[in-house]
């Protein structure tokens, strides 16, 4: 079992990273992809921790679309640091999370994608995947998707919380799409119909923790031992076991993120 979206480097989990770690193991969880703001020294410093801890986790590093603006002036100095980040991070397989954020727009809109835009570029030429995330901004990420060559670039809508039709959007650029604990909440039965829909091969599971606590859990700090809550619920969407579940998506993960 994995976890394709975690932000254990973050500060939320500096003080038990070791049980944090324990509890994964003990869960089945065999890795995760840590995902890292590449502005942020504390977060890229604590990537090596986990590491120690966990040496099959595999990292991502992007500049997040809330963070856009502290790079409004130049763009591209958001590229040249992802750029050092990822010649500095062995563990490095993917560029993200990047994308458009429009429910908060805590940077203007137009630097979000011109942002996005060139950690895109970087992707096509270092032939990485990227970590998309998108909210209320379906339309332009799909657009700039298109843009910049979908086709040449691989990756994840990752914390995917839409429909059966947002769902065939987002696998029509050929990415992956990332379930993450909203899937066990009750009123989520959209989002369980969408998960569904997802090819076999595309499928992959998430915690996005500390973040959106899974059923039974809820009101609790997130953690990738609790992946195994979307694990059990997608496997029943599916009609198939959790073991199989868990197997198919750890493929798909070694595929795309090439551990």
């Amino acid at each position: 079992m994995v976890d394709s979206h975690s932000h254990i480097a973050g500060r939320e989990f500096a003080g038990d990273l070791a049980a944090v770690v324990s509890r994964a193991r003990d869960a089945g969880v065999s890795r995760a992809l840590v995902i890292l703001a590449a502005e942020d020294e504390e977060e890229v410093r604590q990537a090596s921790r986990v590491l120690e801890l966990w040496p099959e986790c595999r990292v991502a590093v992007g500049v997040h679309p809330h963070h856009a603006h502290l790079f409004a002036d130049d763009p591209a100095v958001a590229a040249q640091l992802v750029e050092s980040r990822l010649s500095a991070l062995p563990a490095a397989r993917a560029i993200g999370e990047i994308g458009l954020d429009y429910h908060y727009d805590f940077s203007p809109r137009d630097v979000q994608q011109a942002v996005f835009r060139v950690q895109l570029r970087i992707a096509r030429e270092r032939r990485l995947p990227v970590v998309i995330h998108t909210r209320d901004a379906e339309e332009d990420t799909l657009a700039i998707l298109r843009e910049n060559g979908s086709v040449d670039t691989t990756g994840v809508f990752h914390c995917f919380s839409g429909d059966s039709l947002a769902a065939a959007r987002a696998l029509a650029t050929g990415y992956h799409v990332s379930i993450p604990g909203i899937a066990t909440f009750p009123k989520a039965d959209a989002l369980r119909d969408a998960a569904g829909t997802v090819p076999d091969d595309k499928l992959l599971v998430e915690t996005d923790s500390p973040y959106l606590t899974p059923v039974p859990f809820r009101g609790k700090r997130n953690e990738p031992a609790m992946v195994a809550e979307v694990v059990k619920t997608l496997a029943e969407v599916r009609h198939t076991s959790p073991e199989a579940l868990a197997a198919l998506v750890s493929a798909n993960f070694d595929r795309l993120f090439a551990p």
